[in-house]
């Protein structure tokens, strides 16, 4: 029974590794296939953590760490980036066990994957000749001219790609100072994501899921309007620096308004009996179109006073 036991763990072990490895390849080389890869990704060493336990849940990570460092020139923003993705995975389901809500696991999810992540950078930036604002700037500048040969390639008029390249300073330099809340959202979005679809895949192998309840009731404390009319009113100050934190604050208010709007979405998908494969193709809309994403964190901001799923209201 023991050898049966190492076999299949080994097996998952190996699956796991190859699986987390050809998602993050795929993030790489393909920036919208890489969007739906990445949330994957977590899912494997969460897998791992949740049928074998704390050990095999670290040794998948460090194996693919380890295969993918050559593939990336040794140590590299890319690596740490792709450690984040897996140190989540391991993180969120740390946090299962302790069976906290689920606006809990979300945001401690976040919060430590981003302290750890901070501190890796920060200690990998002192390695290198820049600092740690160069570090981000320069590749935040790398991603700009990755997406403008991206353009090139997918056959954009040169009328339409010259004003951006025209651009690349400005949009550099507001990037880089709003970096924090995208740091902020990203997390909170990866957290999420990671949440919704580990439902699936732990309840199918009958591991540990905690009951969140139904998700699509979900809504954000209502006195968070105050903190989105409060950066609201730091744009209008004229202090750069009071609209910078305004700016950021307002970003990673939009995710959790976010949130909330996809509940809603998903409430109605569930109450109008939406086929499986329609509810994939409007998700991936939203995910890829951001005009129909500002309109789902509009649903979800109003939703306090336009309580669009009747919460709370008796029927006679």
């Amino acid at each position: 029974m023991a050898l049966i036991g190492s076999v299949e763990t080994l097996k998952d072990l190996a699956i796991g590794v190859v699986i987390t490895s050809v998602l993050f390849a795929i993030t790489l080389q393909s920036p919208v296939l890489g969007f739906f890869c990445t949330v994957i990704i977590p899912l494997p060493t969460m897998f791992c953590r949740a049928k074998h336990g704390r050990t095999i849940g670290m040794v998948v990570p460090a194996i693919a760490l380890l295969a993918l460092a050559p593939l990336l020139g040794g140590i590299s923003i890319d690596l740490l980036y792709f450690f984040e993705l897996v140190f989540c995975g391991f993180v969120l389901y740390e946090l299962f066990v302790l069976r906290l809500s689920v606006e809990k696991t979300v945001a401690l999810t976040s919060a430590v994957t981003l302290a750890v992540g901070l501190f890796i950078v920060f200690v990998y930036s002192t390695t290198t000749a820049a600092g740690l604002g160069q570090l981000v700037s320069d590749y935040v500048r790398r991603n700009l001219e990755a997406s403008l040969r991206l353009y090139v390639s997918m056959g954009v008029p040169a009328d339409t790609i010259r004003p951006i390249e025209e651009a690349l300073d400005g949009i550099q330099y507001v990037l880089v100072r709003i970096v924090p809340a995208l740091s902020v959202s990203a997390a909170l979005f990866l957290s999420w994501t990671s949440l919704l679809l580990a439902r699936p895949l732990l309840r199918g192998y009958r591991l540990f899921y905690p009951d969140f309840g139904r998700l699509n009731l979900w809504k954000a404390p209502e006195p968070l309007v105050w903190s989105v009319i409060g950066c609201g009113l730091m744009l209008i100050i004229p202090e750069h620096t009071v609209k910078l934190f305004g700016i950021n604050g307002l970003l990673i208010l939009m995710t959790i308004y976010f949130f909330q709007g996809i509940a809603i979405i998903s409430f109605y998908f569930e109450k109008k009996h939406f086929p499986r494969l329609l509810r994939i193709v409007l998700y991936s809309l939203i995910a890829l179109q951001q005009i129909v994403l500002l309109i789902v964190v509009g649903l979800g901001f109003f939703d306090m006073w336009l309580n669009f799923r009747k919460l709370g209201v008796e029927k006679n």
